[in-house]
C-alpha cells in the first residue's frame, strides 16, 4: 500500500524522529511510504485561537497537497491534528462559502488515521513484538492525550500496542484521563492553571516508578517533559512510535532530559 504521511508541522520542526519512527514500522511491514512536499500545518492553533480566515489559506494548502497527490491512505503520529482535519478543516471551509474545499477536506480527512488506528484497525497489528519485532526493556507507562481519549475515542488502542513490546515493563498511569495542561494556547493563556495541572501529572508519572512516558502526541509529551525537565525528575518522554520502531538489533536509547531536536537519537 501506498502511505502518504502527515507528520505534522510540529513533529516535522521540532520532532523529527517520531516521523521517522512512523516511516520505519510502515516500512517494516512492507507499504512504501511517500511525502506530499505541499503539506504544512492543519490549521488547529489558529481555528482554536478564532483566526478563521487565516486558518482557510492553510486549510485550502492541505487539501491542494493531499488531493493532488497519488496515494492510498494517509497517517498523522498525533490525534490532535487529525481530528482538526475531521472536525475544523471541513467547517473552516465552509465558514468560508468554499462548499468544495469542504467536501475535499472531508474526503481527505477520511482516509487519514492517527497511527495506533491505522496499525490496529487497517493493518491488523495486535502484537508489537511478532509482528513489529518491537522491543524496548523499560518501565514505561503512558500519557493519553485528550484529542485521542475524548475527541477521536481510540480507547487504549495506543497503550495495547505498547503492551505487547518485548521486554516492555508497563505501568499504569493513575489518572489517566487527566489532562497534561497543555491544551495548545491554553498553556500560554492560562499558565498558571497548566502549569498546576502539568504538575500533578509529573507528580503521577513519578509514583508508577517509570522512567519514561509515552505518548501520542508530540505537544502533550513536550509539556509534561519540559515540567519533568524542570524538576530533575530524570523522567523521559517519548512518542509511542519510537518505541514500536525499537528492536533488539537497533534499539531506542533514552536517558536523561526530554530531547526537542532530533539530536542524539539512537534510530538513525
Amino acid at each position: 500500500m501506498r502511505i502518504a504521511i502527515f507528520p505534522t508541522c510540529i513533529v516535522d520542526a521540532m520532532y523529527p524522529r517520531v516521523a521517522e519512527a512512523t516511516v520505519r514500522i510502515l516500512e517494516r511491514l512492507g507499504h512504501e511510504v511517500v511525502f506530499p512536499p505541499q503539506q504544512t500545518c492543519c490549521s488547529q492553533m489558529h481555528v482554536n485561537s478564532g483566526y478563521f480566515a487565516d486558518a482557510y489559506d492553510i486549510v485550502r494548502n492541505h487539501v491542494e497537497a493531499f488531493s493532488d497527490y497519488d496515494y492510498d491512505i494517509a497517517v498523522a503520529p498525533s490525534a490532535s491534528c487529525v481530528v482538526s482535519l475531521q472536525h475544523q478543516q471541513p467547517d473552516i471551509a465552509r465558514r468560508a462559502g468554499d462548499p468544495a474545499c469542504a467536501a475535499v477536506a472531508e474526503a481527505i480527512a477520511g482516509r487519514t488515521f492517527e497511527l495506533s488506528k491505522l496499525l490496529i484497525d487497517v493493518l491488523g497489528i495486535t502484537d508489537a513484538a511478532s509482528q513489529l519485532g518491537s522491543y524496548f526493556p523499560h518501565r514505561v507507562t503512558f500519557h493519553s492525550s485528550c484529542h485521542g481519549l475524548r475527541h477521536m475515542k481510540l480507547g487504549t488502542r495506543q497503550s495495547d500496542l505498547l503492551r505487547t513490546v518485548a521486554g516492555i515493563d508497563y505501568a499504569e498511569l493513575p489518572g489517566l484521563e487527566e489532562c497534561c495542561g497543555f491544551g495548545g494556547t491554553f498553556s500560554f493563556k492560562n499558565a498558571g492553571t497548566s502549569g498546576a495541572m502539568v504538575a500533578d501529572k509529573v507528580a503521577a508519572i513519578q509514583s508508577t516508578g517509570a522512567s519514561i512516558c509515552a505518548g501520542g502526541d508530540v505537544s502533550c509529551l513536550m509539556n509534561i517533559g519540559g515540567a519533568a525537565q524542570k524538576q530533575k525528575t530524570g523522567i523521559t518522554t517519548v512518542h509511542f512510535a519510537e518505541i514500536l520502531a525499537s528492536t533488539r538489533e537497533n534499539p531506542l536509547q533514552v536517558s536523561g532530559d526530554v530531547a526537542v531536536s532530533g539530536g542524539g537519537r539512537s534510530c538513525p
